[in-house]
């Protein structure tokens, strides 16, 4: 064959290989791998290979691609860098991931701007999905997990909380939720502070608390770290002992920290919608998975979240026939249903959040290990931000 012959035939099966390329799905996943919130990344990355593994990497006749990048944790900046790479020099299709509040903020406008969707998979403040037409969430809301906690506190006797939440977006959402929902029926709000996102020393808030003898105290703070120092400052200063109730939204009981957190986390109520624990066929099945998967690692609310966002994007583009332009993918997701492990669940049609089971729980030993053990349900909760 002539050298000129040898380059037609090169071309062709150039021109081939970029045609099936051409075909693929790409899904630009910004997430923290590395620094205080790698934990996140993880979680959230083991949940997306598990569900692929399960189902495979091809929808609707085209291959999935997953493209990884890493924000670090709290860095707007980085996110909007590496959203920006993502959509430019990898062309992807739909962006995913954003654990993390501010740096769901910082890309949403890249989302509109470029007409492609965009799938929130944790960062929970209740204006995000406000930010473009085009972001639809699997995760929750503070406000959502937020208010019945609120609830059950009055329910059962509780007539005064202080409040300590982290000072960024969520913990916003939180207190705002905490504090509607306890004053309306009748509570009453003795205090509040909020506590620095980075590094914060629990030890003086706590013991104000402490000297101040609510009923409770209502915590919010990130999930991980901060989860573990502030149940062990809780202990140590003794609030437990003086009467005063630790109640929190579940991410600050996570299954991922719940074993760093030790006993100092036992009798913790929290107000979730998942739990390791949580007694259906679909998170027996998806637990064993996991665990089976990642034998090092306890799944948790953001695996679960990954999960479903994986679920929600195959049947949305089977329902598109492969469509990734937002219009006929958001129009795909919206009032979308299915069982999940966390309990059923669906796609709010107005707001593009989702709505879903919260679980009223304590912390206990279940065979040995820490667990977090629902007692009450609030069935189909929506976000009360938005309502």
């Amino acid at each position: 064959m002539s050298f000129i012959k040898k380059l037609g035939v090169l071309a062709v099966a150039l021109g081939a290989m970029t045609s099936v390329q051409a075909e693929d799905i790409k899904i630009g996943l910004v997430v923290p791998m590395s620094g205080p919130f790698a934990s996140h990344g993880k979680q959230l990355n083991n949940g997306i290979k598990l569900f692929m593994a399960e189902h495979g990497d091809t929808v609707a006749g085209k291959k999935i691609q997953i493209i990884l990048k890493d924000d670090t944790g709290i860095s707007p900046e980085v996110a909007k860098r590496q959203a920006q790479e993502l959509l430019i020099k990898d062309k992807v299709n739909i962006l995913a991931g954003f654990s993390l509040t501010p740096n769901a903020f910082a890309v949403a406008p890249l989302a509109t701007q470029a007409k492609v969707p965009m799938v929130v998979l944790n960062a929970a403040t209740s204006s995000i999905t406000e930010k473009s037409p085009n972001i639809v969430r699997v995760s929750m809301t503070l406000p959502q997990d937020t208010a019945p906690m609120a609830k059950w506190a009055f329910d059962n006797g509780i007539k005064n909380v202080y409040t300590l939440v982290a000072d960024y977006g969520p913990g916003h959402d939180a207190e705002a939720q905490f504090k509607k929902t306890f004053t309306e029926l009748g509570g009453k709000i003795i205090g509040d502070v909020r506590t620095p996102v980075k590094n914060p020393d629990f030890a003086p808030y706590l013991q104000k608390i402490k000297d101040i003898k609510p009923d409770a105290v209502f915590f919010f703070v990130p999930n991980g770290e901060q989860g573990v120092a502030l149940a062990k400052g809780y202990t140590e200063r003794g609030l437990a002992e003086a009467g005063i109730k630790a109640l929190a939204t579940g991410d600050v009981t996570d299954e991922d920290v719940l074993d760093a957190m030790g006993d100092n986390a036992l009798g913790m109520i929290t107000s979730f919608h998942y739990s390791q624990v949580h007694p259906s066929p679909e998170n027996k099945a998806f637990v064993a998975a996991y665990t089976k998967a990642y034998p090092s690692d306890r799944p948790n609310f953001m695996a679960v979240a990954a999960y479903d966002g994986m679920h929600m994007i195959y049947q949305a583009l089977e329902q598109t026939k492969g469509d990734t332009s937002a219009a006929a993918f958001m129009a795909a997701v919206k009032g979308m249903k299915w069982e999940s492990p966390r309990g059923p669940v669906e796609i709010d049609a107005q707001t593009r959040d989702i709505i879903q089971n919260v679980y009223i729980r304590k912390v206990e030993r279940v065979d040995g290990v820490l667990q977090n053990v629902e007692f009450d349900k609030i069935e189909a909760v929506k976000d009360p931000g938005k309502q």
